[in-house]
């Protein structure tokens, strides 16, 4: 008997170590996992943070009004911050990184004392607007190298952990495609420093309000599940989870997730009316079926059942058999920035998978529009004389302080880069340029 009470005993704290085991195991991942996810996020908002810096400072270069000259360079030293940021939270302690690092200082730098001069009464001199040029090509040549490294990245499926553990193993040879890359990015940084024998220069959104175009009656939770199930294309209610936001949201909402082995969505719909706010869909994306163009009538034809007419397409874009498309309210000729809807479309079979409305519900409303005050050819004049015009508009805009102001929207060429150029239409103020994104570099024909 004593025997067999042993046994049990024995099985029982074998069982218990074996469960407590599995536990430090799970936890174990769990860090793990959270610490991977870290580096992923950290490492592409980098690679977007290089992106957005090359073609900020890019939009400096295209700038013809010292005015707004200190307002892009604030800009620019506020993305240098996050760079910075990103660069600290990746497992790069120990690879030398500090040139980089440099380089991103010292354009902060450079941009936070020239943003906080007076630079009507001294403008930026002859050496400064070269070395901005200098920066201009020195970034795109960090900001391809770092696209590069995350394209092998993600073809092949790396992880950040496997970096940190080959740079913690300083007895074997470190063999790594991301360590490779960021020494390449480093040494291009040393590079550039030490040609660089001048002075180191180195480095619109509309405000917050209630949603004035949101109709209808409110939902209730019932009603916003069977809404969701209809537009998720879910096969059983009890797929769907819902919760209602609370105190301190803009306005009240539904969450709503859906999540199965094939197909993996999360929706906010308003309380009042039912409308999607936002909505992404993420499943396997087969081969595209379905074109661009087509893709495009989709998406119009989705944004007119939810009652968003008026809509004309403003730019598209295909990337991974999915089409982006941007739409802009339209009233009378004149686009409205402020009422920008994004829908994007799987081209495989042309369902909606993505959703961004919260813009046209927060802004959209009954307009005056004014007549410009000036016209199209005295804001042509104050356009930098060397941007080539290809086409022009009215557009209604926000400026810097959140107001909206009707603008001539001027597209031109400079020195093979494409500039979006906005010119208020009462005053001919330079209200905004922007560098539109060039041609993306395919480097899988590298490999």
């Amino acid at each position: 008997m004593i025997r067999w009470i042993l046994i049990a005993v024995l099985t029982v704290g074998i069982a218990g170590t074996a469960f407590w085991g599995y536990l430090e195991h799970q936890e174990k991942n769990a860090i793990l996992i959270q610490a991977e996810n870290t580096y992923q996020r950290s490492f592409h908002e980098l690679t977007y943070n290089m992106d957005h810096l090359h073609d900020q400072i890019g939009t400096a270069i295209a700038m013809n009004s010292t005015e707004r000259l200190s307002p892009q360079f604030v800009e620019i030293w506020r993305i240098t911050s996050d760079a910075l940021a990103n660069v600290g939270q990746l497992p790069l302690g120990l690879l030398p990184f500090n040139k980089t690092e440099e380089f991103l200082s010292e354009i902060g730098d450079f941009t936070y004392h020239t943003a906080v001069r007076d630079l009507e009464n001294s403008p930026l001199t002859d050496e400064e607007s070269e070395r901005l040029e200098n920066l201009y090509k020195q970034s795109g040549d960090i900001k391809n190298e770092l696209r590069e490294v995350q394209h092998i990245a993600l073809e092949n499926n790396l992880r950040w952990m496997d970096v940190q553990l080959a740079l913690a193993n300083e007895d074997e040879q470190v063999d790594n495609t991301i360590i490779d890359g960021f020494k390449t990015v480093e040494k291009s940084v040393e590079e550039f420093a030490e040609n660089n024998t001048g002075p180191a220069i180195i480095g619109t959104s509309t405000k917050e309000h209630q949603y004035k175009s949101l109709t209808g009656e409110e939902i209730s939770e019932e009603e916003a599940l069977n809404k969701s199930k209809e537009i998720l294309s879910a096969e059983k209610e009890d797929e769907l989870t819902i919760a209602e936001t609370g105190e301190g949201s803009d306005i009240p909402m539904y969450s709503i997730s859906y999540n199965t082995d094939k197909k993996r969505a999360y929706m906010d719909m308003s309380k009042q009316g039912g409308h999607p706010l936002t909505l992404l869909i993420t499943r396997p994306i087969n081969d595209a079926k379905v074109s661009l163009n087509a893709g495009a009538e989709k998406a119009k034809e989705y944004l007119n059942t939810n009652d968003l007419e008026d809509m004309s397409l403003f730019q598209s874009s295909e990337y991974n058999n999915i089409g982006v498309y941007s739409f802009l309210h339209n009233e009378n000729d004149v686009r409205v920035y402020s009422d920008a809807v994004e829908v994007k479309v799987a081209l495989d079979n042309g369902e909606i998978i993505g959703l961004t409305a919260n813009n046209y519900f927060m802004n959209h409303t009954e307009r005056e529009i004014p007549e410009p005050e000036i016209s199209e050819t005295e804001a042509r004049n104050n356009v930098n004389p060397n941007v080539d015009i290809q086409e022009q508009f009215l557009a209604v805009i926000d400026n810097d302080m959140g107001e909206e102001v009707l603008a001539y929207e001027f597209l031109g060429v400079l020195d093979n880069d494409t500039y979006r150029i906005f010119i208020n239409a009462m005053n001919g103020k330079e209200e905004k340029v922007e560098r539109l994104g060039g041609t993306e570099i395919n480097f899988a024909a590298n490999f």
